[in-house]
Order: structure tokens, then C-alpha cells, then sequence
């Protein structure tokens, strides 16, 4: 297993990413999508998550694809942002037909940020707007960081940010990982800047300071965040055939890679969230491929997660400190 060309989510051929902020609202939104639809699954495993059609992703569902797929900050505001993506999909003659009218299938998930120091006293929903302007600038390169729906993100400890990674595996199949990382825990281990996902790190890819000598085993961690206020959004893809069922299984396992990332996560207080795609383009050899795309998709989603704090980028008014301001780059 190694990354990708672009080591980004893009390296699944025919995915593109899209992200928008705010400086001033201290806020963003990012987007995925493709040519043509793709099939899509989610699994939540939070207690709080915020959510814009997802039932229609479950196996036994009439839509099996989905035209793109949206995280975005805002808390519930943040939900908005489908809407203008479902303009622009619609503009572009894009969407489920039923009779000659066309439905684009826009699911989407939302972390809480309205609390970070940005300007929130809007008249009218941003969000909107920020969800066309992800998807018209779409494309297989894509800031991390400090931008998208990561923009104005915090963690337990450190800024948060937009992470991504890929994976091309011994079977010639690639995955790859978006996510925005507004945890209620920590991606570091105690104070050091050691990376929990550090054994699954390659290339020093989030700079390469391996594990951490010590871990706090006894450690009863306590909130940072208040209730509410935080949660995990990810997509993990693939350029592999699967359907809605098998899709939402490689959603489950890429739940691993969270919770070997952030500690704790998958807590009663926030909304992690995990969406599965699938391109379709290669078919599945053999049964213990879809064993491989699990691992993978765990696998880099930890250091999709680990790559998004090292790459977040000090702004004025911060709340947090940033990985680099604390540990250097």
C-alpha cells in the first residue's frame, strides 16, 4: 500500500473536491463529486450528528447514487450548503429523473463551528453560496488545512483542518479520504506533538515524529468542548465496483482509522460520521478484496485525520494554537 500521486482523495480517478470559506465567519464548506453519479453509503457513530438526506443511502433504498456529497461547518445552518450545490448540479441538467423532471442527490453532514471567534451575525444563510462556490471550483487539487469545511475547525486541543490521503493497493484498487476535523478529542498524544495515527504514517507525511515512548494508559479524559460542539465529518472513496450494501460496510471500517486518530472519539457528545463512495470503475476480483478496501480505508483515513491538524495554518483571532505554531514543521 502507498499514496497516490496527489496523496488526496482525487487520486481515485474521477473524483473532484471542491472548498469555500469565509474569513470573516470563520467558516467553509467542501464538496465531492464526479461526471456522473456514484454509489454512496454513510454509518454514524456519534451521539450528536447533523445530517441532509441520508436515509436514502440505506442498501434497501429506490436512489443506489448520489450526484456529490457535502461537509460543511455551521452546525445545522451549515445544511444549506446542498442546496446550492443541488442549484449548480441542476443548471448543469444533473440529477435522478423522475419523469422529465431531475432531483439531484446531494447528501450532506455539518460539524459546529459558531463558536470559534468568527462574525456569525448573518442576515441571510451563507452557506448557500459557499456550497455553489465549492462546487464551481471543484477539481484533483485541493488545499489542506485551514480551508473548506476544515476553515475554521478546533479539536480538544490543537486547530483543527481539512485532511486528505490515498492509498493504491497491492490490488491495483485506490482509496482515498476527505474529512474535516472538529474532534472533541485529541489527534496528539498528551502534550507531546506526536501523532496517535503516527504507526500508520508514510513519508512523514505529517512529519514523521513516529509514536509517541509513552501513552497516557490511565488517562480519564474530560470534555474540552461543550455538548454540541463537535464533530468528525469524513469521506472515504474508491474506484472500485461496490454496491450500496458493500459500500456502506467500507464506511464502517473506515470508522477504525477515526478512532485510531482521536481519542476519544465516537463519543455521546459529537456527530462522527464516516460517508462511503464508489466509482465503480474497477471490478472486485475476488472476495478478499473487499477485506483489503476496509484496512485501506481505515488506514488512510487516520492519516487523512493527522494530516489535517499538521496542515492547519495560524489565522488572527484563533482560539487554538496550530500543530506547526507548537511543534514546528
Amino acid at each position: 500500500m502507498r499514496p497516490g500521486p496527489l496523496n488526496l482523495i482525487t487520486d481515485v480517478a474521477g473524483l473532484v473536491v471542491g472548498n469555500a470559506h469565509d474569513a470573516r465567519l470563520r467558516s467553509g464548506v467542501s464538496v465531492l463529486s464526479a461526471a456522473r453519479p456514484f454509489t454512496a453509503a454513510v454509518h454514524v457513530m456519534g451521539g450528536a450528528p447533523g445530517t441532509r438526506e441520508t436515509d436514502l443511502l440505506a442498501p434497501d433504498k429506490l436512489v443506489q447514487e448520489v450526484d456529490a456529497l457535502v461537509l460543511s461547518g455551521g452546525s445545522a445552518f451549515g445544511l444549506d450548503a446542498a442546496s446550492g450545490v443541488m442549484e449548480a448540479l441542476a443548471a448543469a441538467g444533473r440529477g435522478f429523473a423522475v419523469g422529465p423532471a431531475l432531483v439531484p442527490i446531494v447528501p450532506s453532514a455539518i460539524l459546529f463551528d459558531l463558536l470559534n471567534g468568527g462574525e456569525k451575525g448573518w442576515a441571510e444563510n451563507p452557506y448557500r453560496g459557499l456550497g455553489r462556490a465549492a462546487f464551481a471550483g471543484a477539481g484533483t487539487r485541493f488545499e489542506i488545512g485551514s480551508a473548506g469545511a476544515g476553515y475554521g475547525a478546533m479539536t480538544g486541543r490543537l486547530k483543527g483542518g481539512l485532511g486528505s490521503a490515498s492509498a493504491v493497493l497491492g490490488n491495483g484498487l485506490t482509496v482515498g479520504a476527505l474529512v474535516a476535523v472538529n474532534a472533541l478529542g485529541s489527534a496528539t498524544v498528551g502534550e507531546s506533538g506526536h501523532f496517535w495515527a503516527a504507526p500508520w504514517e508514510i513519508d512523514a507525511e505529517f512529519g514523521g515524529r513516529g509514536p509517541a515512548r509513552a501513552y497516557p494508559a490511565t488517562e480519564e479524559p474530560r470534555p474540552m468542548k461543550r455538548t454540541g460542539e463537535a464533530t468528525t465529518i469524513a469521506i472515504v472513496a474508491t474506484d472500485a465496483a461496490l454496491s450500496q450494501a458493500q459500500a456502506q460496510r467500507l464506511a464502517i471500517a473506515a470508522h477504525d482509522g477515526m478512532a485510531r486518530a482521536l481519542v476519544p472519539s465516537h463519543t455521546p457528545l459529537d456527530g462522527d460520521l464516516v460517508f462511503a463512495a464508489a466509482t465503480g470503475e474497477k471490478p472486485l476480483a475476488e472476495a478478499l478484496d473487499t477485506f483489503a478496501l476496509g484496512h485501506a480505508a481505515a488506514c488512510t483515513l487516520a492519516r487523512a485525520i493527522a494530516r489535517a491538524v499538521y496542515a492547519a495554518t495560524p489565522q488572527p483571532g484563533d482560539l487554538q494554537p496550530t500543530w506547526s505554531h507548537l511543534f514546528g514543521t
